[in-house]
């Protein structure tokens, strides 16, 4: 039996526990309500958007296609912020670092994912420093050169490196991009000394190749593509499982030869870890509505890019796949740390 000292213990013990519980219940609740109210009072001032690459790459493009949009819609001036270098690590370093509040943006490309394999060290934790909110868009690649160049397939590109390989070199837009990545696997199992030229972003790798700087080049399709419309470079093959609309004469890694040689840029959104659940929702809310204007997706089928607008735990377990299919590929390949 228990004794009268027992019992007030355990009643005060329960009164204790229901106490905690109902402060915990309306700290929750004020929680809610305030990044409620929060996301409906914001935007109150301008948007800064990380882009950390230089302007005129694909992720530059997609993400201006979009704040613009976002902006004429929220009534607020959303500023572009070009942070590129280090494959990108630059401007995600300083978007990890930036407050939660609703006030930063940071478009990123597969680079987000493919750099802790690549890197000895990032700034940023791939899981811990962002949140999610959505894949935008993805591009698959294209390798391409420059029309005075004697190589009109992948195949003559492959004989012609062979036979001078310090003639011949490729521009990338950085290193620990997946064009990097396209292109090193395609030197790894075609056997040739194909040497990596890496540039600042895809703008300035596109550049090279236009201005006869370059030969070759491997680049996410949408900025290349007015150049091979205007003859100004030639397409030599693609990276997608399918022949792609825009370059139909270009045949795909795996009609050639190359098996799993599949990859794509992507164009995600993420926002600081911290900001507030009301505004991650209402963010990716815009993205499916902008997506899916007409006007957007007839310029993301002139670019070449493939609409997805997922939702923020579909981006978060592809961000985990696509670490690990990286990850091991710069192993298998023996891809150096930097």
């Amino acid at each position: 039996m228990k004794t009268k000292a027992e019992g007030k213990r355990q009643k005060a013990k329960g009164d204790w526990l229901r106490v905690i519980l109902h402060r915990s219940a309306f700290i929750l609740c004020c929680a809610i309500t305030a990044s409620a109210a929060m996301a409906q009072q914001y935007p109150a001032r301008p948007i800064r958007a990380i882009v950390p690459f230089p302007p005129a790459g694909p992720t530059d493009l997609i993400a201006r296609i979009f704040t613009q949009k976002l902006s004429e819609a929220w009534g607020q001036q959303i500023v572009v912020d070009n942070r590129g270098g280090a494959g990108g690590n630059i401007g995600m370093g300083i978007a990890a670092q930036s407050a939660g509040d609703g006030y930063t943006f940071l478009f990123v490309s597969s680079s987000l994912m493919v750099n802790p394999g690549l890197y000895k060290k990032v700034p940023y934790d791939v899981y811990k420093s962002f949140i999610p909110v959505s894949v935008l868009a993805g591009s698959v690649h294209v390798f391409f050169t420059h029309p005075s160049v004697p190589v009109k397939s992948l195949a003559e590109l492959v004989n012609a490196v062979k036979k001078d390989p310090k003639k011949y070199s490729i521009a990338t837009p950085g290193i620990g991009t997946v064009p990097h990545l396209s292109a090193y696997l395609l030197a790894y199992d075609a056997k040739i000394d194909l040497t990596n030229i890496p540039y600042a972003g895809g703008g300035p790798s596109i550049a090279a190749v236009v201005g006869n700087q370059v030969q070759f080049g491997c680049q996410a399709i949408p900025p290349v593509a007015p150049h091979i419309k205007a003859g100004r470079v030639r397409a030599l093959a693609v990276t997608s499982a399918q022949r792609s609309v825009l370059v139909p004469e270009a045949p795909t890694m795996a009609e050639l030869g190359f098996k799993d040689h599949e990859s794509e840029t992507i164009t995600g959104l993420l926002v600081p870890a911290g900001t507030p659940p009301a505004i991650v929702s209402r963010l990716h809310g815009e993205v499916v509505r902008i997506m899916a204007l007409p006007d957007v997706k007839q310029r993301m089928a002139d670019l070449g890019a493939d609409i997805s607008a997922n939702t923020p735990q579909q981006f978060a377990v592809q961000i985990k796949r696509e670490v690990t299919r990286w990850s091991k590929v710069i192993k298998d390949a023996n891809i150096p740390a930097n």
